[in-house]
């Protein structure tokens, strides 16, 4: 199709260059929001209400749940990413934050499980584990660089309890400036990208299902763009021997966009202090993390929650994706409480 081959234009096609010294991407908490907050999680705690059971609808957000729509429109239909800064995560214990945290979430969208434990609430810290040689692990259970990627879902939300002592740092790129710049750059890789790639499942394919699924970089769909990319997960799925070889054009085409995303011009990087919460659209936004230090105690071990969110505000996606969303409305049905014992999240890696 012609429109395969024209830019797309949009306020998600950003570069971080442009936009680095500006505030417009930050959204602040004031104290009333907070309280407000903070009232709808005691109600929520009186009430038994909990993760994976409460809902947007048993919180009276008021002030702040207008907010978050607005962060919600930005979020999906505008930029593609919001940083939502003064969020008094010091008031809270770790499961009250984290249950705060899930009220603002389910003001954005509906939490997806995230693995095939039925995870809606994911840890993102160092488990000592290495997802280059562990098909079972995955890169936010390491302190390693993790490379331009996007993960599944409309939205992913991160809220940082503990930033490391030395870095990881947070980095984005705009999927719509990747598209654009391979399209300036080199127009005869586009019908690459607009073709099916082979992508690793992980060890988490369903009963019946391949190992791997199948899909292009980039798709439109009423007249929308869509990205998705994840090269190490692309590149792990060659250990299945009926998935054809990369060709010659499939990795000139990886390499280069891995060259655009990490050009300092084009992604945009900021650290997450305690308390500060990410959102942003998987499908306009890539995301990666620095390598990092942990001190040795827990108060500066790296440590993030992770929501997965689907916000009911696309009509339609591309068909491609539905052999993966499957996958996790699978696991959905047999969702679990969040698990707060990380030794617990180890052990069950090792099975």
């Amino acid at each position: 199709m012609i429109e395969n081959y024209l830019p797309y234009q949009h306020p998600s096609a950003w570069k971080g260059g442009a936009i680095s010294g500006s505030t417009e991407w930050i959204v602040k908490l004031d104290d009333e929001e907070n309280e407000i907050l903070h009232r709808a999680v005691v109600r929520a705690r009186l009430q038994g209400l909990g993760i994976p059971r409460m809902r947007a609808s048993d919180l009276a957000l008021g002030s702040l749940g207008e907010k978050l729509e607005r962060i919600q429109s930005e979020v999906m239909i505008g930029r593609g990413f919001v940083l939502v800064e003064g969020f008094d995560i010091d008031r809270y214990s770790l499961e009250d934050a984290a249950l705060a945290y899930w009220g603002i979430g389910m003001h954005l969208g509906c939490g997806a499980a995230q693995n095939a434990q039925g995870d809606l609430l994911g840890h993102v810290t160092n488990l000592g584990v290495d997802y280059r040689a562990d098909a079972r692990a995955r890169g936010y259970q390491t302190r390693l660089n993790l490379p331009f990627h996007n993960d599944a879902m409309d939205v992913v939300g991160l809220m940082c309890v503990h930033p490391a002592r030395r870095g990881g740092l947070s980095r984005i790129v705009s999927s719509v400036t990747i598209h654009n710049e391979v399209l300036r750059i080199r127009p005869d890789l586009m019908s690459v990208a607009w073709a099916d790639f082979h992508i690793d499942r992980r060890g988490e394919a369903p009963e019946g299902k391949r190992g791997y699924y199948s899909g292009p970089l980039f798709s439109r769909i009423d007249g929308r763009l869509f990205g998705r990319y994840n090269r190490e997960y692309i590149e792990s799925a060659q250990r299945f021997s009926e998935v054809p070889r990369l060709t010659a054009a499939q990795i000139e085409l990886m390499d280069l966009i891995d060259s655009l995303c990490n050009d300092p011009e084009l992604h945009l990087s900021m650290e997450l202090k305690r308390g500060d919460l990410q959102f942003i659209c998987n499908y306009t936004t890539l995301h990666s993390r620095t390598e990092y230090e942990d001190g040795t105690d827990a108060a500066s071990r790296r440590y993030l929650l992770r929501l997965w969110l689907d916000s009911g505000v696309l009509a339609k996606l591309p068909p491609s994706y539905e052999e993966r969303y499957s996958d996790m409305r699978e696991w959905q049905r047999h969702p679990r409480p969040p698990i707060f014992e990380l030794s617990a999240v180890h052990a069950e890696l090792a099975h």
